[in-house]
């Protein structure tokens, strides 16, 4: 079980980063040299080969991969995604539709959960240096980075669910259903903001104004909180420009674990079926969704600091 939904995950990871890291004019040529296409005859056995010429020709598959371009960017232009080629009178804006907010719901409660156990784990260990909590709180960064998120859940699933029976294996519908999955989405960044909030709050410890602060006679809590808290966090804040982006637009190996309804088990689906437009879809769903995060973050930079303000 360990090794199918490794090799799910490290199919849909390499085909993302592929499609992201590359410019948008090569994604579709990259997709058109992965072994298979969305309608393969040995695959198709039922159906007659002039059938599949049809089908073929109805959603342009039988045209140079140039002209296949040329008429998805055009019809991109228009604020047409596509159609499916595997869930049959389904559009790719409908799956978007249907699976975001399965996806954010998810995302949303991991995010928030990050940020209240990072950010204090993080501040106590800089501030705790050398300590048993620095320690604990840094194996347990460790940990969460290094261990992969479906191993995680596949642990979880087989204590709570199968050993313990408090939570349901998989499914959609309750709050129960979304313990595991937003638990397990939540382990990584927590380790990444626990790690960066130390770094960042060491270095600010450091500087003139906060000894300036303590010499006054201000509270430990006031000089953490207002003076080294708001100018250790920007790190944070950066990290969660492609964060939001990631966990909002859904988890691969999570939604395909759990039977999420999300973008993340669309997208696993769209590769292992060669579903071009479906895959063309959601990245660009993704992108535009991660450049928007990014805005997000520079505003939020000029909020947290007045130094970074643009002014004429």
């Amino acid at each position: 079980m360990v090794r199918e939904y490794g090799s799910i995950y490290n199919q849909a990871i390499t085909c993302s980063i592929s499609l992201h890291v590359s410019p948008h004019n090569g994604n579709l040529f990259l997709m058109h040299a992965v072994p298979g296409s969305p309608f393969n005859p040995g695959e198709q056995k039922n159906i007659p080969d002039e059938i599949l010429e049809q089908i073929r020709a109805k959603y342009g598959l039988d045209d140079p991969p140039w002209k296949q371009y040329i008429t998805y960017m055009g019809n991109l232009l228009k604020g047409d995604l596509g159609d499916s080629f595997k869930k049959i009178n389904y559009s790719v804006s409908e799956l978007v539709e249907g699976g975001f907010p399965a996806s954010a719901e998810v995302g949303f409660w991991s995010i928030i959960i990050s940020l209240v156990v990072g950010l204090p784990l993080g501040i106590i260990s800089a501030l705790k240096r050398g300590g048993w909590m620095d320690w604990a709180s840094m194996i347990l960064a460790t940990i969460g980075i290094a261990v992969p998120t479906f191993i995680i859940a596949m642990l979880m699933m087989y204590v709570f669910s199968m050993k313990l029976g408090l939570l349901p294996v998989f499914g959609w519908g309750t709050w129960k259903h979304m313990v595991i999955p937003v638990v397990c989405l939540s382990l990584s960044p927590i380790a990444y903001i626990t790690r960066l909030m130390r770094s960042s709050m060491l270095e600010v410890s450091r500087q003139d104004y906060i000894r300036t602060a303590r010499a006054k006679g201000v509270s430990e809590f006031m000089v953490i909180a207002k003076h080294g808290m708001r100018n250790a966090i920007l790190p944070v804040v950066t990290y969660l420009g492609p964060l939001v982006a990631g966990l909002l637009t859904g988890s691969f190996a999570v939604e395909r674990l759990f039977m999420i309804p999300g973008l993340g088990r669309y997208f696993v689906t769209a590769v292992s079926d060669r579903d071009y437009s479906v895959i063309l879809g959601l990245t660009i769903f993704y992108g535009a969704f991660l450049m928007a995060c990014i805005l997000v973050v520079d505003i939020l930079y000029a909020i947290i600091d007045p130094r970074v303000r643009y002014t004429e």
